[in-house]
Order: structure tokens, then C-alpha cells, then sequence
């Protein structure tokens, strides 16, 4: 048989991401801050764009028996955004890792005495809704106050220059993390021209900027309080037996007795381990919520919730029509015409795609509230497991799109402003067997436990087991330790070094004030 070309015709049919799908897209993960500055974009790029005034109730949800929410209606973007992705679509699901992460305590600061790095750690609408604006800082920051004072320092103009470089390099807390050796690579200066500037930088104030490490820091304070001795400084070299609660070997070290070692630990206690967050820093990110949510009766006199975009950060967009009007009578040429349509199709799309956003994240807003029902009225304790999938069968969407609309998105009720990620939370099965109950509920119940613990009665982990199993947790006790752990409690040995630590300080104030 020979081998020749020859021309065939095929028909296929495929799902293409379109610029406008992709746009529908994009705007379901964007929060209410990013979709107000592509409003911005859009208005500069299209010329029928415009901002209308908002109407009195445009933030009123529908209601139905159970609480008011909203429905989608049928139209090409809502098929096309409801079956999920497209074949270059990519979903961006939550991932599971970052689900069994404590959200209630935050990013826990440690003291790491062995590297020195002490720095890690950490609008409008209804007037009477919780409060979720985050402060700014404050008006002069560490550098600025640092620049004003470097300038009477010192008369030698290359050490002030590389003093102020150095007072740029520093973190919020005021220290240094930038080796001095590369410091003077990068500067093309001797080391000890570096070492002679950061020596400059320590005699500025607040007292420990500057320093690399929290002994250092901790040092030039007690040099300023004139109480860096030698027992001071083996002190300082050793904090991190005081982290262990290894008090007994500390005070063997520092050669003193038992009053000179609680004034030495109180005298600690009264410096500052991160001056520099006297000043403010950069500003701070304003935390806005795209959802309000608030406790409202029903027709039928049933408490319920009330779920609403927060309109205060999303302008009303609308299509001049009269000057497109005007646009059209003056276009003559064939291809103008076509541009003017072209842009009045993508204001329309664009309208759609934004009224769709609000719909799909008011739908799933409102499923997160009646599936979390118990931790909205009584807390964390009743938060219930809940996965995307869970959501997305009952409100007949892709797993895809919830892993969208939860994306940078916050939600405000009474209780705070909260995540749309933190009501997806692994679970545990209960001690009864009947269901399973969230991971954050455990950890709120170990926390509660060892806070009202004695002193004298601190709970192991395996006390803790059988505390939380009278509680309705059935729970191993590696992940009593694992949840323990999370939420930065020490262990029970950890926990009663520090009490006695504690004991000790009051004791100590208590002699000095009989004195």
C-alpha cells in the first residue's frame, strides 16, 4: 500500500478557557480589596464603565427557613464556572497540611538563645457590626527615630554612612540578622570598619538595637543598668537553660546564692528582648471582611443569620448607556463600530461575572454558616469537621470552586473576623462513636485544661487522655502531645519548671516589698 498526503475533515468538540472564563475565574478568588482595584483598572480600560450609586438594600440577601442566602441563576457563566475547570485550569484546593493548624494563638514567638534569633514569632458598613480594622503603626518608625539620632554621633563621615545602612538592614524587633562579614563584601569596607559602625549603632536609643542575637540585646541593657558583672554575663550565655527551666544548673554556674540568683532573674525580667517594637514599622495590613454575617430573626420568628457582601469596599459598577448612545451616532467606519461593540460585550461580561462572584460567594457563605451553626452561638468548642467536598455536593458546585471563593476571603460575625479556610478543619472521632468532632474543638479543650491546672497538679499527657475522654474525645496520646504541642504548650515537665520559675519571681517580690 503506498504512502501519501491527503486532507481529512474532523468535528471534536472541548472546553476552551476563554478570556472571559478565565476572567469569571479570577475574579472568584480574588477578596473584595483586589476586586475594587480591578474595578479601578477596568473603569481606565473601558470607557462605558462607570460607578453608579448604590442602592439602600443591595447588600439584603434573599431568605429562605433556614437563614438568608442567595441562589444562582442559570446563565452560560454560571454552567461554565459551576462544572469546574477547563483542561489548563488548575485547582487551587486548600491544602490538607495547613488544615490541622492552630488558628485561635497565632505564630508563638521563641526565644532561640543558641542562633540569636529572637525575632521570629509573630471602613464603613454597619456601624454596629464587630470591629476588623487592624491599627496602622505608628507615626515614626524604628529607622526614622534611628536616622534622627545617628547624625550627632558622630563627625566621621563613613562611619555614619555605614551606620545608617546598618539601621536599614535591622527587623521590626531592632536586630541585626545580616552577618557583618558580608556586610563589608557588600560595602567594600574593612570588617572592622563595619564592626566600629555597629558599635556606634548600639549606643543609640531604645537600648538593644542593633544586636544579633537576644544575649547581646539583653547585655547592652544591663551594661546601661550598670549590671553586667560576671555572673551576669555567664547568665546571658546560658539562656537557654532558663528555656529548659534548668535552674539549678544555672545558678551552680553563675556561682551566687539563692536571693542574688531571683534578683538576677528579675533584674532579666525588666529588660526588653525586642526594643524595636517601641516604633512602628510598616504599616500594617487592614484586614477587611467580604462577608458580614450577623444573628437576625426569620419571617417565622426562628433565630437565624443574616450573610451579606460588605458593599462598603466594592463599587456598584454600570454601563453608560447614554453615552454609548452618543458613541454610536458618531461612529462611522466599520471598525469602530466593532471596537464599540467589542466594548460594550465586555462591560456586560464583566457585569455578569461580578454579580455572579457575589452570588457564588454569598451561596457558599451561607452553607459554611449552617453547617458551623454551633460554633457561631457557642464557639470554638462546636466547630464540626467540614471539608470542601462536603460543601461543594450540597450547594452543587466543583470542589475547585470553594477552594476559590474560600481564597483570601474573611468572614465577620460577632465572634471576630475569621478565614472562610478556618471552618475546613480535620476531625477526630468522638469517645461514643457518633460522629467525628474538629481538631480545633480538641485543642480549645486542651487548652482549657491546662490553664486551670495547679501548680502542684500539672496534667501529663496521659492525664490529659483520660480528661478529654470523659469530655467525648477518643484520643490517642501522641496526638493529645501533637495537639499540645501545636497550640505551644509545653510538656508537663516544661510546664512545672516554669511554675516554679514563677513561684520563685513572687516569692522574690514578695521579700522585697517586706523590706
Amino acid at each position: 500500500m503506498g504512502l501519501g498526503p491527503r486532507l481529512d475533515l474532523r468535528q471534536s468538540q472541548s472546553l476552551v478557557m476563554t478570556p472571559q472564563l478565565q476572567q469569571a475565574i479570577k475574579l472568584l478568588t480574588l477578596s473584595n480589596l483586589e476586586v475594587e482595584a480591578f474595578i479601578g483598572e477596568a473603569l481606565d480600560a473601558n470607557p462605558l464603565l462607570d460607578i453608579g450609586e448604590a442602592p439602600a438594600d443591595a447588600a439584603a440577601p434573599a431568605q429562605d427557613p433556614d437563614l438568608r442566602r442567595t441562589s444562582l441563576e442559570t446563565s452560560p457563566i454560571d454552567q461554565l464556572v459551576g462544572e469546574g475547570r477547563g483542561a489548563e485550569d488548575r485547582p487551587l484546593d486548600i491544602d490538607p497540611a495547613t488544615l490541622d493548624r492552630d488558628r485561635d494563638t497565632g505564630d508563638a514567638a521563641q526565644a532561640a538563645a543558641d542562633n540569636g534569633d529572637w525575632s521570629a514569632g509573630g471602613s464603613g458598613g454597619d456601624p454596629e457590626a464587630p470591629e476588623y480594622d487592624t491599627h496602622a503603626s505608628a507615626a515614626l518608625t524604628l529607622a526614622e527615630h534611628l536616622h534622627a539620632q545617628i547624625g550627632a554621633t558622630s563627625r566621621d563621615p563613613q562611619l555614619v554612612f555605614i551606620a545608617r545602612w546598618l539601621i536599614d538592614q535591622l527587623d521590626d524587633a531592632g536586630y541585626l540578622l545580616q552577618p557583618l562579614r558580608e556586610a563589608a563584601e557588600m560595602l567594600g569596607v574593612p570588617l572592622d570598619q563595619v564592626a566600629a559602625a555597629l558599635a556606634l549603632v548600639h549606643t543609640l536609643d531604645p537600648t538593644g538595637v542593633g544586636a544579633r542575637d537576644l544575649g547581646e540585646c539583653l547585655a547592652l541593657q544591663a551594661r546601661e543598668a550598670d549590671r553586667y558583672d560576671p555572673c551576669m554575663a555567664r547568665l546571658l550565655d546560658n539562656l537557654d537553660l532558663i528555656a529548659r527551666g534548668d535552674l539549678a544548673r544555672l545558678k551552680k554556674m553563675c556561682a551566687v546564692d539563692d536571693e542574688d540568683f531571683a534578683d538576677m532573674l528579675n533584674e532579666l525580667r525588666g529588660y526588653d528582648p525586642k526594643p524595636g517594637l517601641r516604633f512602628g514599622g510598616s504599616a500594617a495590613e487592614t484586614v477587611v471582611p467580604d462577608v458580614l454575617v450577623a444573628e437576625a430573626l426569620l419571617e417565622d420568628g426562628t433565630p437565624g443569620w443574616d450573610i451579606a457582601i460588605n458593599q462598603a469596599t466594592l463599587p456598584r459598577l454600570i454601563i453608560n448607556r447614554p453615552y454609548y448612545v452618543e458613541l454610536r451616532k458618531g461612529c462611522v467606519a466599520k471598525d469602530a463600530r466593532a471596537w464599540l461593540g467589542e466594548k460594550l460585550a465586555d462591560a456586560n461580561w464583566l457585569l455578569k461575572a461580578l454579580d455572579q462572584r457575589q452570588k457564588t460567594i454569598l451561596k457558599v457563605s451561607a452553607e459554611i454558616v449552617k453547617q458551623q451553626d454551633g460554633f457561631f452561638r457557642h464557639g470554638v468548642s462546636h466547630l464540626r469537621p467540614l471539608t470542601l467536598r462536603t460543601v461543594a455536593e450540597t450547594v452543587s458546585l466543583h470542589e475547585s470552586t470553594i477552594s476559590r471563593v474560600t481564597s483570601n476571603k474573611y468572614l465577620a460575625c460577632a465572634r471576630g473576623t475569621f478565614e472562610l479556610k478556618f471552618f475546613f478543619t480535620s476531625g477526630v472521632a468522638s469517645a461514643d462513636g457518633e460522629g467525628a468532632v474538629s481538631a480545633e474543638a480538641v485543642k480549645d479543650a486542651i487548652r482549657r485544661l491546662i490553664d486551670a491546672e495547679e501548680a502542684k497538679a500539672v496534667l501529663s499527657d496521659d492525664t490529659l487522655v483520660d480528661l478529654l475522654r470523659d469530655k467525648g474525645f477518643d484520643l490517642a496520646r501522641r496526638t493529645v502531645a501533637k495537639y499540645r504541642e501545636a497550640i505551644g504548650l509545653g510538656s508537663s515537665i516544661q510546664r512545672r519548671r516554669q511554675k516554679a520559675l514563677n513561684q520563685t519571681a513572687r516569692n522574690q517580690n514578695g521579700i522585697g516589698r517586706v523590706r
